[in-house]
């Protein structure tokens, strides 16, 4: 009987997550695609995958924040981030996933999301992307080291929503970063608004991550 209230939990689980995901990619697609659409990337009580082989972005900021959210059950949660803010971005071919264990019958489900790999890259505008960990070759020009995140004029600002971050903590910032060979975990990943090209998605049995 245990087993099964667990199996039911943990259906309801990826039913609550994957199939929304399902739903509002394809409904976004186009539109995201044609770049018409602010967005924003979250999967409750979950962080994701993301790689790219290429970030050019400017007006670059970066500080430490707490990144604030709720699990299914409606349990408050909190993860310690590093949010990197830029005012323009353009990113060549990106991949995104998160994974869902424990799905009865199926085991683990992947969701992946691919753009940006053919000629034109994905580009944004004021992205935010809550990091608990990267892996880069980086390069930043115009870096200011040690700064308030309250005086970080070069990026977009302090994102806010249910970010908690103080604003006299440590920061930096740089007119432009780029970033290479990029692997990375995060919580979420917001933008004013993201243009998605060539846009791929794609729901699969197993573990398939990005990296």
């Amino acid at each position: 009987m245990e087993s099964q209230v667990r199996g039911g939990t943990r259906w309801k689980r990826f039913a609550v997550v994957m199939v929304p995901c399902v739903a509002v990619t394809a409904g976004m697609g186009v539109a995201l695609a044609q770049g018409a659409l602010a967005a924003s990337f979250s999967v409750s009580g979950q962080s994701f995958k993301v790689t790219a082989d290429r970030l050019d972005g400017t007006g670059f900021s970066q500080y430490g924040a707490l990144d604030e959210g709720y699990t299914l059950k409606g349990e408050k949660t909190a993860h310690p981030v590093a949010v990197s803010a830029f005012k323009s971005a353009k990113i060549t071919n990106m991949c995104q996933s998160v994974v869902t264990p424990g799905i009865p019958g199926l085991g683990s489900v992947s969701l992946t999301l691919k753009a940006g790999g053919g000629d034109t890259p994905v580009s944004a505008q004021n992205l935010y992307i809550d990091v608990a960990d990267l892996q880069a070759d980086a390069t930043f020009h115009g870096i200011d080291i040690g700064v308030a995140a309250k005086d970080a004029s070069k990026g977009p600002g302090m994102k806010g929503g249910n970010e908690q971050a103080n604003p006299y903590g440590f920061a930096q910032q740089a007119d432009s970063a780029t970033l290479t060979k990029v692997k990375q975990t995060a919580w979420a990943t917001t933008a004013g608004t993201f243009k998605l090209s060539g846009l791929k998605m794609s729901l699969s049995a197993g573990v398939k991550e990005c990296y």
